[in-house]
């Protein structure tokens, strides 16, 4: 029975099947349009990486490669700290059909001695990269995509049974900045459904509440409170300068002034609703697809918008569709994945059935249908009055 063949047999064994580059010839065939990949460890980034090359360690590369690189005729050269295992990646990599493959001799460290362009990469820290080691490690979004997250800014509308869990995702996952509105104030009555808040801070401002529980939870995250009701006087400006808002409303006046808000500054809005067992996702971006009026032109009137003081809601409900919220902000940010435009994601927690409805734009829409005849921003209490005081589901 042969023995197993150790890393250096193997490393040799895999060099004799590849080609082997010196880093100058890699410099070269770089600047000729080669593409660069780095198979090292994310934990080794702190000692630099070659100007242009793609972070991919050697764990994930089969995995990720077909993402990056699709076209097998593309010419790779890939690096690690000394060229062992960038030999061995070659070797895997020609296997699966990639036909014109490099490893570079010497790697990183001969890399840097040849006093080619090279960089720490900029932004996290040891302690950022180890929280958020299970993102970096996801070919789609890596660590130029968490530092992306952790430079975004989210306007979260409403602390209630949405906002909660959208918060504690968006937060645990590392967005920067979140700018919170809600004035009301944490209620028992709130704490069957609202994860954000606890039976101490009865009475606090919601704002406040959440505020400490994302300190506790991340300190990487601002949240910029505003303890005020969302109203056609305030909204532009607390809009500016965001990268997309998540609706947490339970109210109708606060979903159709948000959405003409959204309409002139081309904020998206990621949207969800409950009711009962049911809940909606939605994202409204006025960029690319319809707005919420396409889907509901008007409010309708009271007696037909209980909101869920009157109707009741499963607990456990806000929480499955506050996370998908959290999903679609997300996706958003790092310009991944198919977010739910043009779209309405359906949910019933009783049968557990999950719908995607096409949502198309509407020609003859009062709001969007004329970028010349943008809507303007007015407050529905009159005519579509919510019974709480604020968003907060």
């Amino acid at each position: 029975m042969s023995q197993p063949q150790s890393f250096t047999e193997r490393v040799a064994e895999a060099r004799r099947n590849i080609s082997e580059i010196t880093v100058g010839e890699a410099y070269r065939r770089q600047l000729d349009g080669a593409v660069l990949i780095d198979v090292r460890e994310s934990t080794e980034h702190q000692d630099g990486i070659a100007a242009g090359a793609i972070p991919l360690s050697r764990g994930l590369l089969e995995g990720a490669i077909g993402a990056r690189v699709p076209d097998v005729e593309t010419e790779l050269v890939l690096y690690c700290a000394g060229g062992a295992r960038s030999a061995l990646a070659a070797e895997s990599l020609q296997q699966m059909g990639y036909r014109n493959v490099h490893s570079m001799v010497a790697g990183f460290a001969g890399w840097k001695a040849a006093s080619l362009p090279w960089a720490v990469p900029a932004g996290m820290n040891e302690t950022q990269r180890s929280r958020y080691q299970r993102h970096i490690t996801l070919p789609e979004i890596g660590e130029a995509g968490q530092q992306r997250l952790l430079d975004s800014t989210v306007l979260v509308v409403g602390a209630g049974g949405l906002g909660s869990p959208a918060l504690v995702y968006l937060a645990a996952a590392g967005v920067g900045t979140i700018v919170l509105v809600d004035n009301d104030s944490v209620d028992a009555s709130n704490l069957q459904r609202q994860v954000v808040h606890s039976t101490d801070r009865i009475g606090m401002p919601k704002v406040l509440s959440a505020q400490m529980t994302i300190g506790s939870l991340n300190p990487d995250v601002t949240v910029e409170g505003h303890d005020e009701r969302l109203t056609a006087a305030n909204v532009l400006d607390l809009i500016k300068g965001v990268d997309l808002i998540v609706d947490g409303a339970d109210n109708f006046p606060t979903r159709y002034l948000l959405n003409d808000a959204s309409i002139l500054t081309g904020t998206p809005v990621v949207h969800g609703s409950i009711f009962r067992f049911e809940g909606q996702v939605a994202v409204f971006d006025p960029t690319r697809g319809p707005c919420y009026r396409c889907l509901f032109p008007e409010p309708p009137p009271p007696e037909l918008a209980p909101n869920c003081a009157e109707a009741g809601v499963l607990g456990v409900l806000p929480g499955v569709i506050g996370a998908m919220q959290a999903v679609e902000t997300i996706k958003l940010l790092l310009d991944i994945g198919e977010p739910l435009v043009g779209s309405l994601l359906t949910y019933d927690a009783l049968d557990q059935r999950v719908l995607r409805l096409d949502v198309p734009k509407r020609h003859d829409c009062m709001a969007c249908s004329d970028p010349d005849l943008p809507p303007v921003l007015v407050d529905y209490d009159e005519t579509c009055a919510a019974v709480s005081p604020q968003p907060g589901s």
